[in-house]
């Protein structure tokens, strides 16, 4: 089969065999991890419902499903652009210590249900100070959640702090500082995000610039907006150990070389990546393009809640349209461990933990679909 790119993408006939054999039910079961999951994007309705009532502030709907519009991308979504609008309706509620924890805790609770064994959580502290809160402030809160969802459901839970395109260099240079005091407590690495095509990575190089002699690692939103010297600038500009997305990078052979060269995993969300036209289609999503040119890419979610998605509905969109085995699923998995912001002290207990949680899940799906 040929893409409107002209990748081919057909699978192996034992591949495709394999595939077929795993339900949604083995799917859910698989131990997974999320690398891109954003806070903001991943509230719950029924959450919003309650802060707007503790804190006597009405909703334009009363019930789950006619406040889901307000905060989750339609068929009708355009842009990367449009899609963020969606953001601007649960800033408000976000404003408190006790709802960011709230909402950090039960991010991890929905990354359990999916049987994640680790999750990075992404936010941009700079949304959440309108009530008073500073930089400093609003990260506690966070790994205070995440600590607490740890420690209720068993997934490792960390976070990203995120600088913001079209922020002044003040404001993200604040946030830089303010990761820095809680790397290795909880905080992993930071990002940017935004509005990639008004606001070019090389804007940033000194927040970065920064965040290097600090020793913050960074992952940079490359490649879904803009094209492929996007993500370049990522890499050799601020120095990006992770690209979230570059799907649009596929253009340019020089930077694919790049990107395999140096071993940076890309964080790809594939429904995320559809839904704000980074890609047209699935025939044109570039899975299997990276992946047959030593790419190594992740799979994660973005926002559960904007995107209406969960990991297990990511990996069961790709088996439908690649066929994928569960050999590969689970290398898809391990690529996401070993691309974790850890010490390596952790990332290898991690990695032990993933792979008998993965020898023991191939098993009983080798159990479940003999004769």
């Amino acid at each position: 089969m040929k893409t409107t790119s002209g990748l081919n993408i057909e699978p192996h006939s034992d591949v495709m065999s394999m595939s077929q054999n795993i339900s949604q039910d083995r799917l859910k079961m698989m131990p997974k991890v999320d690398l891109h999951l954003h806070l903001d994007g991943s509230i719950k309705p029924e959450t919003i419902m309650a802060l707007a009532r503790k804190s006597g502030v009405s909703l334009p709907a009363n019930s789950v499903e006619e406040l889901l519009p307000y905060m989750k991308a339609d068929k009708g979504c355009l842009s990367l652009t449009q899609y963020l609008e969606k953001f601007d309706f649960v800033s408000p509620f976000l404003q408190t210590a006790e709802a960011l924890e709230l909402a950090a805790f039960e991010v991890v609770e929905q990354a359990a249900e999916h049987h994640c064994l680790y999750i990075e959580v992404r936010f941009a502290p700079q949304l959440h100070t309108r009530s008073g809160l500073n930089a400093d402030e609003v990260i506690a809160a966070v790994i205070a959640g995440l600590n607490r969802g740890e420690a209720s459901f068993g997934v490792k839970a960390r976070c990203i702090a995120i600088c913001l395109r079209g922020h002044t260099g003040e404001m993200n240079l604040e946030v830089v500082k303010a990761a820095a005091r809680y790397m290795g407590h909880g905080l992993v690495a930071i990002d940017l995000a935004g509005a990639e095509a008004a606001y070019p990575a090389e804007l940033y190089s000194e927040e970065f610039r920064l965040a290097r002699e600090l020793g913050l690692p960074a992952t940079i939103h490359a490649g879904e907006a803009a094209g492929a010297e996007s993500v370049r600038e990522a890499v050799l500009g601020l120095n990006a150990r992770r690209i979230g997305h570059g799907i649009r990078m596929r253009d340019n052979s020089e930077v694919m070389s790049l990107i395999a060269e140096l071993n940076i995993p890309l964080e790809l969300c594939p429904v995320s990546n559809l839904q704000t036209k980074a890609v047209e289609s699935w025939e044109d999503y570039p899975l299997r393009y990276y992946m047959d040119r030593g790419i190594t890419v992740t799979v994660n979610t973005d926002n559960l809640t904007v995107s209406d998605t969960t990991i297990t509905k990511e990996y069961s969109e790709l088996c439908e349209h690649f066929r994928l085995s569960a050999e590969e699923l689970c290398g898809l998995v391990m690529n996401g461990v070993k691309s974790a912001f850890l010490p390596e002290g952790e990332k290898e207990e991690l990695m032990k933990k993933m792979a008998a949680s993965q020898a023991a899940w191939l098993a009983a799906a080798s159990t479940s679909t003999s004769p």
